[in-house]
């Protein structure tokens, strides 16, 4: 992509669309970088950072009107129904969606995961078994390190294992991996998209561009378009597909590989996250000694089912990365011992009905916080007991004297977190913190 001369505007100064304008400014582009966010304190540290580059950035009131540019670059946060998008659009310019504008500098394959839940988990595992065999590889994308910094690196790799939500596909044009993963499709962002059939469609847009020398591991329970890419199939549902659980083992073709509790992954959810990464190491030749090793070594990140504590004999969890219906359910569905459920958070337009069976089964109680709380109060307490919390504080109270020796506290919203929160991180942190401190209570 030759973007040397050309003007070019990117909407949006989160992590991605940051890095997407040093990306063009280094690659000869003359960047403007518009966000109608004027009082965020990140986005004013961000912006100083790109003005001493010599890029120029608008915010807010200071956004220009006219669109003086030869195409524009949007990045995933942006909703583009927004008038800062729909203006430059209205007027007839060329959108790109960073991921699209990052792949065409992009010089190795990808290996790109999607899905409702366990992306991240699924492109760690990834990265790691490729690593382990000795692979050249980065994870990037939406996991933390914006694909437009990870291409710079890219001519030195063997392979990018990115992480790609349905905002990145949203906006693609070329972009296309050698494998494409897809794990699940369930409720989520429909505060975004007018309805499942809108946020599918962004889903299967990673499919878009696969041919026949490409390859596509996909859920066997997906109702997929018919793809172009070689398809490979996981399940740990009991459906048939070439990787599977089985009594607890994760089978490749009919071959016992590993037993999932040698791992530290637990649930139905993560050994389908395994069996991705197992069908991905086989693509790349990764023998069954080291994708085992790598398998039994890794360790999930923060914000995932983590154990937190034991308090009086009382164990809590941190599920903060539980931000929808499903990745809720499944953290319950993985308990074993009585559930304190604390959940609660920014009502993003799912209904939550279809968890009070599931609720009678795993939980004895639920603390609600959060904008969603006195909604899902209606909605659960009939089926479980339920109390409402004002801060967090005071739902890790609650959940405490609510819970007796051998139960577990488990801290999975269901909802994301910007109702209270900076983020899913910054609402897990807290968590943790507000545990730790009864923990070392004398």
């Amino acid at each position: 992509m030759d973007v040397n001369g050309k003007r070019v505007v990117v909407l949006g100064l989160g992590i991605s669309g940051m890095e997407a304008a040093k990306l063009l400014q280094d690659k000869g582009a003359e960047v403007t970088v518009r966000d109608d966010a004027a009082d965020s304190a990140r986005v004013l540290e961000r912006a100083l950072a790109l003005r001493q580059r010599g890029i120029e950035v608008e915010l807010g009131e200071q956004i220009k009107s006219g669109a003086r540019f030869d195409f524009g670059v949007l990045s995933p946060g942006i909703n583009p129904s927004v008038p800062l998008v729909q203006t430059l659009c209205q007027a007839g310019l060329p959108m790109f969606g960073e991921l699209e504008m990052a792949y065409r500098f992009c010089e190795c394959p990808i290996v790109a995961i999607t899905g409702t839940n366990g992306k991240t988990t699924t492109t760690e595992i990834v990265h790691a078994v490729l690593a382990k065999a000795g692979k050249r590889t980065m994870a990037s994308g939406n996991i933390g390190t914006a694909f437009s910094a990870a291409v710079r690196d890219s001519a030195n790799l063997d392979v990018m294992v990115l992480e790609v939500s349905s905002f990145q596909l949203e906006h693609i044009v070329d972009f296309r991996p050698r494998i494409s993963v897809h794990l699940n499709l369930t409720p989520d962002h429909l505060d975004r998209y007018g309805s499942m059939e809108e946020y599918e469609l962004a889903k299967w847009q990673i499919f878009r561009n696969q041919t026949a020398d490409d390859y596509a591991v996909v859920n066997a329970a997906l109702n997929l378009p018919n793809l172009l890419a070689h398809k490979i199939t996981i399940s740990a549902a009991g459906l048939a597909a070439d990787y599977q659980l089985i009594d607890g083992w994760l089978v490749a073709h009919g071959e016992q590989v590993l037993e999932q509790k040698q791992t530290i992954l637990i649930g139905q959810h993560n050994a389908e996250n395994m069996l991705a990464a197992l069908a991905v190491a086989d693509l790349y030749n990764v023998s069954r000694d080291v994708a085992i090793e790598a398998l039994c070594s890794y360790k999930p990140l923060p914000h995932r089912c983590e154990k937190v504590a034991e308090v009086n004999g009382v164990t809590f969890l941190n599920d903060s990365k539980a931000t929808n219906i499903d990745a809720l359910e499944k953290a319950l569905v993985a308990m074993h011992t009585p559930v304190v459920l604390i959940a609660g958070g920014k009502d993003k337009g799912l209904d939550f009905t279809t968890l009070r069976p599931l609720l009678r089964e795993k939980a004895k109680a639920v603390v609600l916080i959060g904008q969603m709380a006195e909604k899902l109060f209606a909605t659960w307490n009939s089926a479980v007991p339920c109390t409402v919390a004002s801060t967090l504080a005071n739902a890790v109270d609650q959940a405490q004297q609510l819970a007796q020796p051998g139960d577990m506290v488990l801290f999975s919203p269901g909802c994301s977190s910007y109702d209270m929160f900076k983020s899913f991180e910054d609402r897990g942190d807290q968590f943790r913190e507000l545990v730790k401190a009864k923990a070392h209570q004398p």
